[in-house]
């Protein structure tokens, strides 16, 4: 162990840089919800269980998004619907 370091060519920040795509931030989720991802991981024998929680996200999100095909007979049923009160 040396008696004396010099950090003046040091950086502030995390170790690994953010990839492009992707932010950094502090989230707080129930205990229970990290330990099933996490249990996730461990049976498949390894991985992230912060990937798992992102494609579980993403996997919510599509399937709430409304199809365009959708969205369009909803919208024109409703102004067909108002012409006719």
């Amino acid at each position: 162990m040396e008696t004396e370091y010099n950090f003046s060519q040091g950086k502030r920040g995390a170790i690994e840089p953010t990839p492009p795509g992707k932010t950094r931030i502090t989230i707080r989720l129930d205990d229970e919800i990290l330990a099933w991802f996490r249990e996730q991981v461990h049976q498949a024998g390894g991985g992230n269980y912060q990937t798992l929680i992102n494609d579980a996200l993403l996997d919510y999100i599509q399937q709430r998004r409304e199809p365009l095909e959708a969205t369009l007979r909803r919208v024109l049923r409703e102004e067909l619907g108002q012409m006719g009160k």
